[in-house]
């Protein structure tokens, strides 16, 4: 009787100390979902994708401006302006990108050993979003910078060069950033919500460029009331160096963002809590 006591204490030991090594925790969920980002390929691709959108255009139309080749509705442009040209180009890549990381499982079907290795699955979805965010914001960040640099060295002694100690300029060019990684966060939560590649970056597209075109078919005063909350608008008026009547305060155009991103996350967390995958 002995023997056959000390024979299962070793074992309920081992297995206690198997539990506690491979115990489910933040961090580790944090590095799972890091490892597997940059494991794709399509992740190194979309990135430097959206950077050279951000850099391309953003000199190009520096370029132009100091040439004389830009039309007079950009003639009162600033360097910050034409710097961030490249945004609602980057903010396609970026935001695709998102939609992959998290609609990609499901489409492959990994999403069933993730779930199975996280059996609370909300850390998973704030894990991809987050992590994924970080990075969305950091490229977004460095391009709008290297934009600015370098095109307002080919502005320098035209009316549109600036310094990066004038006012409104280093915060356009960090709430570009900022946009860019919400929307990289909004991306995931739409694959998260939406369990589709296809159908997430047809919201995404939608949503940041067509609702903005229809807004126009609605009666004058709707138009004014109902633009400036949408997401597109609002996440401009993030980094836009001037505003006017009709357009929303930095801090106010982030807010309404950051609801919209809220929204957006609180619909994938209600899915991935209430839904089977």
């Amino acid at each position: 009787m002995s023997s056959l006591a000390t024979t299962v204490e070793p074992q309920q030991e081992s297995a206690a100390l198997s539990r506690a090594r491979y115990r489910v925790t933040g961090w580790r969920v944090l590095r799972s979902e890091w490892a597997k980002l940059w494991s794709l390929r399509s992740t190194w691709i979309t990135l430097v994708l959206g950077l050279l959108f951000l850099l391309v255009f953003g000199l190009i139309a520096a370029w132009q401006f100091e040439s004389g080749g830009l039309d007079e509705d950009f003639d009162r442009s600033t360097a910050v302006d034409l710097s961030l040209f490249g945004v609602p180009f980057a903010q396609l890549a970026l935001g695709v990108l998102g939609v992959l990381v998290t609609a990609g499982e499901y489409s492959t079907g990994m999403i069933r050993s993730t779930l199975a290795a996280v059996p609370r699955r909300l850390p998973v979805l704030w894990s991809k979003a987050g992590l994924y965010g970080l990075v969305a914001l950091g490229v977004g960040t460095v391009g709008a910078f290297v934009a600015y640099l370098v095109g307002n060295e080919i502005l320098s002694g035209t009316e549109a060069a600036q310094s990066l100690s004038d006012a409104g300029v280093a915060r356009s060019l960090l709430g570009a950033g900022l946009y860019l990684g919400l929307i990289g966060v909004i991306g995931a939560g739409l694959g998260a919500l939406l369990r589709s590649v296809a159908g997430g970056i047809s919201v995404l597209v939608g949503a940041l460029i067509l609702v903005p075109g229809l807004t126009s078919l609605l009666p004058g005063s709707w138009e004014d009331n109902v633009s400036p909350y949408l997401p597109s608008a609002a996440g401009e008026s993030m980094f836009a160096l001037t505003h006017d009547a009709s357009t929303l305060s930095p801090g106010a155009g982030l807010a309404v963002f950051l609801g919209w991103t809220l929204l957006v996350l609180a619909g994938a967390a209600y899915r991935l809590r209430r839904n089977d995958v």
